[in-house]
C-alpha cells in the first residue's frame, strides 16, 4: 500500500497537546476555543465561566430596565457618530431607562456620557482583552468580564432596546445576534434601532434586496429593524414599544437584601 493511501485511511487527529505549551497566553476565549484540552483544565474553565456570569448577575441585578447601545470604539469625541451617540443616550434616558454599554470608548463612552449629562445611571459590561480596554469616565457601575459570550448575555439580558451607532465587526456581530434572538423568539420583540442613516443604509438595502428577495429572512424581520438619525425618534420608538408592548413605567425598582450581602 503507498504512502497515499495510507493517509487516506488515518482517523483525523488534533495537535499533541504539549504543543500548546509553545503557544503564547492569550485570553480566556482562545482557550476555551482552540479545541479539546485535559478533563480537569475544562472543569476549570467551567468554573471560571460559572464566576464570570455570577459576577455578573450580582453586579447587574438593580440596575433596571436598560437600553443597550452599541458603536465603535475607534469613534473620538471629535466624530458627528459621537455626539449622535451621546445625544440619543440623553433622551433616551431622560424617559426613564438606564443605559448600558461594553464600557469601553468611542460610542459606548458618548452614551454613558450623555446619560451622565441627564442625570440617568448608566453602566458598562466591559471586557478582558490582549490590549487592555479601560472602563470609560462616565459609568456609575461596570463589571469586568473575561468571556466575550458571558459578556454579551449580559448586555441582552437586562435591555428592552437596542441602539446601533456606526461599528465594526463587533457591532455588527451585536446587532445580528440580538436580531437572531428576536427572530427565533430567544427574547422578546425588543425595538432595534440603526443610526446613521448614511453608514446603515447599504446594510439595509441588502436585507431588502438579498436576503428577504431571496426567501432567507422574512419581511417582519427587515421590519422590526428600525433606522433614523433622530435621537428624539429613537427615544420615541423605544418609548411607546416598551410603554404598550411590555408596560414597562416609572416606579420602584428592586429592594436590596442585606442577607444577600447585597449593596
Amino acid at each position: 500500500m503507498s504512502n497515499d493511501e495510507q493517509d487516506t485511511d488515518m482517523p483525523l487527529e488534533g495537535p499533541p497537546q504539549a504543543q500548546w505549551g509553545h503557544v503564547a497566553r492569550q485570553g480566556d476565549d482562545t482557550e476555551l476555543l482552540k479545541g479539546p484540552q485535559s478533563r480537569l483544565s475544562e472543569l476549570a474553565r467551567m468554573y471560571r465561566i460559572m464566576r464570570d456570569v455570577f459576577r455578573g448577575l450580582r453586579a447587574l441585578h438593580f440596575v433596571g430596565p436598560c437600553v443597550t447601545i452599541f458603536g465603535s470604539a475607534r469613534f473620538g469625541e471629535g466624530n458627528r457618530y459621537y455626539s449622535l451617540a451621546r445625544d440619543a443616550a440623553a433622551r433616551i434616558a431622560s424617559t426613564g431607562f438606564t443605559i448600558m454599554t461594553g464600557g469601553g470608548p468611542g460610542i459606548m463612552e458618548a452614551a454613558n456620557r450623555g446619560a451622565r449629562d441627564v442625570k440617568a445611571p448608566s453602566v458598562g459590561c466591559n471586557i478582558e482583552l490582549p490590549f487592555e480596554q479601560k472602563p470609560n469616565a462616565y459609568l456609575d457601575r461596570f463589571v469586568e468580564f473575561r468571556y466575550f459570550f458571558v459578556r454579551k448575555m449580559m448586555l441582552v439580558k437586562y435591555s428592552y432596546a437596542f441602539v446601533a451607532l456606526p461599528g465594526g465587526f463587533g457591532t455588527m456581530d451585536e446587532i445580528f445576534e440580538t436580531a437572531t434572538l428576536v427572530q427565533t423568539g430567544k427574547i422578546s420583540d425588543f425595538p432595534i434601532v440603526l443610526m446613521g442613516r448614511d453608514y446603515w443604509s447599504p446594510l439595509m438595502d441588502f436585507l431588502r434586496d438579498k436576503m428577504l428577495a431571496a426567501g432567507a429572512i422574512s419581511s417582519e424581520d427587515v421590519e422590526r429593524i428600525h433606522l433614523t438619525d433622530s435621537a428624539d425618534e429613537a427615544a420615541r420608538i423605544i418609548a411607546e414599544r416598551t410603554a404598550g408592548q411590555f408596560g414597562l413605567s416609572r416606579g420602584r425598582r428592586a429592594r436590596r437584601r442585606w442577607f444577600f450581602f447585597e449593596r
